[in-house]
Parts: structure tokens; C-alpha cells; sequence
């Protein structure tokens, strides 16, 4: 397993790396939030908030296991979508997961993101584990990159009320 031990932005300890069995690809990021579950889980969930820390993007969705889920470039393409898996507010979420917009990550097929929220002391623990049932995944090397960036913002924004870096994604 490769994985590193650090500071995240916004001084909260973090641990991120990529790893799995010989055939998967898995990639962790865990990171502490001075938030409340609940909070944490509005934060993942409202369309608006999503909007403020995820570059623009916003999740379509439910959120009932079962359900179907989407996210979307600010101009509405489809970015990913998939299903829910499994959803336990304020405390887990696993969403079937696929990229819509890049054909070569497209072609590696599903994979699953799973949240966890656990209560920690005075501060919300959120890991995301983020994997696919194939060896060397380009999907999970892309994702090791967008993870951080998206929850060192989401962490800031519901700390400090901004955004650590309010750009807007698009598919280009």
C-alpha cells in the first residue's frame, strides 16, 4: 500500500493513498471536520452546498438506496452516475459510481465510493475508500487527484463558510 500521513488543508490530520488487492484498485482519504454528522451529511447531499465546495458540479439525486445518481457539470452534462447502494444518514453512503464523460475511464465499468461519518471527539471523521474490481485503474489514479481537492474544500467551506478553491470544473 502507498499511502501518506499528513496535514489536509485547514490543519485537520489526514491520510490518503491508493492500494488494493492484486484485483482492485482502492483509494482512501480520511480527514477530520469540526462539523456535526448531520451537518457533514447536508454538506454531501444538498444540491446548493455540493455546488459551493465540488467546482461547480451538484449531485441528482435522492439519496435512497436503490435510487439513481448523477453528477453534473454546472452546464448539466452528465459527469458520473450510477446508483445508491446503501444510505444510512448521517452515517454512510455507498454509491455505485461510473464516469460518463471520459470514454477510456467509461470503459473500465463501475466502481464503488463509500463515505463513512463517525463522531470523534469534537470533530466529524469522514472517510471516503473509493475502489474497482480491476487492477490499475486510470478511473481510481483520477480520483486519487480529484478527492483531496474536493474534500480539502468541502472541509474549509463548512469550517471557515468559504471555499478553499471556488473554480468551476468542466469537461475540457
Amino acid at each position: 500500500m502507498s499511502s501518506s500521513e499528513g496535514r489536509t488543508a485547514g490543519g485537520a490530520s489526514g491520510r490518503h493513498g491508493t492500494s488494493g488487492a492484486a484485483d482492485e484498485s482502492t483509494f482512501v482519504y480520511v480527514t477530520f471536520i469540526r462539523t456535526t454528522p448531520q451537518a457533514l451529511w447536508e454538506a454531501l447531499t444538498s444540491r446548493a452546498f455540493t455546488e459551493r465546495y465540488w467546482f461547480g458540479m451538484h449531485h441528482e439525486c435522492d439519496w435512497q438506496a436503490g435510487s439513481p445518481w448523477s453528477l453534473r457539470f454546472a452546464d448539466g452534462r452528465v459527469a458520473d452516475s450510477g446508483e445508491i447502494v446503501e444510505s444510512d444518514a448521517p452515517r454512510h453512503l455507498v454509491i455505485r459510481w461510473r464516469n460518463m464523460f471520459r470514454p477510456e475511464l467509461n470503459a473500465e465499468g463501475d466502481s464503488l465510493c463509500t463515505l463513512q461519518i463517525e463522531q470523534v471527539e469534537h470533530a466529524v471523521k469522514l472517510t471516503v475508500t473509493h475502489r474497482m474490481a480491476r487492477p490499475g485503474s486510470k478511473f481510481i489514479e483520477a480520483v486519487s487527484g480529484g478527492w483531496p481537492r474536493i474534500l480539502s474544500n468541502l472541509k474549509t467551506l463548512l469550517e471557515t463558510g468559504e471555499a478553499l478553491m471556488p473554480l468551476v470544473a468542466t469537461s475540457d
